[in-house]
């Protein structure tokens, strides 16, 4: 697994010395070494590496990473550039995006522009077997990705949740700090978008949250590839 070379080292680091985190690493290695897993070994914490913790605005919470070829990078809901196939849960996203800011729906799902200017996109398992969904939950990616929530939690500065469904929801109770806003919809899926998750308007409510409290706000907009 790719090393943690940033502000996340000293935020999260104690956790690679705890008893949960060895059997953590030995499973992952071990999966690695026999089945395809996603996404790349060296991108597992490519959230972390894009949007270093002191310059975190905005938290999207995702799950598990996608499971077929060329999709994840280690980005919540993001793809890699030659993934032609949008995922329909980043589909909804953008059409959300395009209701509610105005955003034109790219042609691509690769979102490291977002996490560039501090959007960080956290999936709360970290690593999937292919074509096998939710196949690494239970084996200690959510502790370690508790910790990550936790550093953001005590961060004494505005910072944006947009926490998207029931497990994303779960989160909640441990985020505690009065400077935080938290956004909650349905999950963006087409299984659960048209209950809430459309209309919702967490980009703009998240702007003008940041812009009230003089932050820079997010560009949404992806660029056509």
């Amino acid at each position: 697994m790719g090393m943690i070379e940033n502000d996340w080292l000293q935020a999260v680091g104690g956790e690679f010395r705890k008893p949960y985190y060895k059997e953590l690493y030995e499973f992952v290695k071990q999966e690695y070494s026999t089945r395809v897993i996603y996404p790349p070994a060296d991108d597992i914490f490519n959230a972390l590496h894009f949007t270093p913790l002191k310059e975190v605005k905005v938290l999207i919470l995702g799950q598990d990473p996608y499971h077929n070829e060329h999709q994840a990078h280690g980005l919540s809901f993001s793809v890699l550039p030659e993934q032609k196939e949008i995922p329909p849960s980043l589909q909804n996203i953008y059409q959300e995006l395009h209701d509610d800011l105005g955003c034109y729906i790219p042609n691509n799902g690769y979102l490291e522009k977002w996490a560039r200017q501090g959007v960080l996109m956290l999936n709360t398992v970290l690593t999937v077997r292919a074509h096998q969904a939710n196949s690494h939950q239970g084996k200690g990616w959510e502790k370690f990705t508790d910790a990550i929530i936790e550093a953001v939690n005590e961060q004494d500065r505005p910072i944006v949740y947009m926490l998207w469904g029931r497990p994303a929801q779960n989160k909640i109770p441990m985020l505690n700090n009065p400077k935080h806003l938290i956004l909650k919809a349905p999950h963006p899926s087409p299984l659960s978008a048209y209950r809430g998750f459309f209309g919702c308007q967490h980009f703009s409510q998240a702007n003008e949250f940041l812009k009230a409290h003089g932050v820079e706000p997010i560009d949404w907009q992806i660029e056509n590839l």
